[in-house]
């Protein structure tokens, strides 16, 4: 079970960026590749960008083609949550992290094995942390 972070919309504005607020807080989405960490491959974790809890480990990204940091597995399955989304006029699985409840992206059926998953995650709602500091 991962720790609950609370806090209200205003201590996550004065703690988020206005852009960071916009996708973790009111579940924006960032533009197709221009995240940061769409075409990092350095080994390490993904946390969330509003709490530090660990979601993804590099060893599960993958190159999707869609311009967004893809995974076929969070770290954890505790620390994300999946939620519908009815918006847009479409159903899709929204990602949550399961401390903070910051949105993260959705899950799509069409990643590779061995889960067929593909986590599709904004880069600014996660923070990569290279593995010589993730062992500190």
């Amino acid at each position: 079970m991962v720790k609950r972070v609370e806090k209200d919309a205003a201590r996550w504005r004065e703690i988020l960026t206005p852009e960071e607020y916009s996708v973790c807080r009111e579940h924006g989405t960032e533009r197709a590749f221009a995240g940061e960490y769409n075409a990092n491959k350095e080994p390490g974790l993904y946390v969330c960008k509003c709490c530090g809890t660990e979601l993804f480990n590099a060893e599960h990204k993958f190159d999707s083609g869609t311009g967004w940091p893809s995974f076929w597995q969070p770290s954890n399955p505790e620390h994300v949550l999946d939620v519908e989304d009815a918006s847009y006029g479409m159903v899709r699985t929204e990602v949550l992290c399961a401390a903070c409840d910051a949105h993260l992206g959705h899950v799509f059926p069409d990643g590779p094995a061995p889960t067929n998953l593909r986590y599709c995650i904004n880069s600014i709602a996660i923070k990569h942390v290279p593995t010589n500091e993730a062992d500190d």
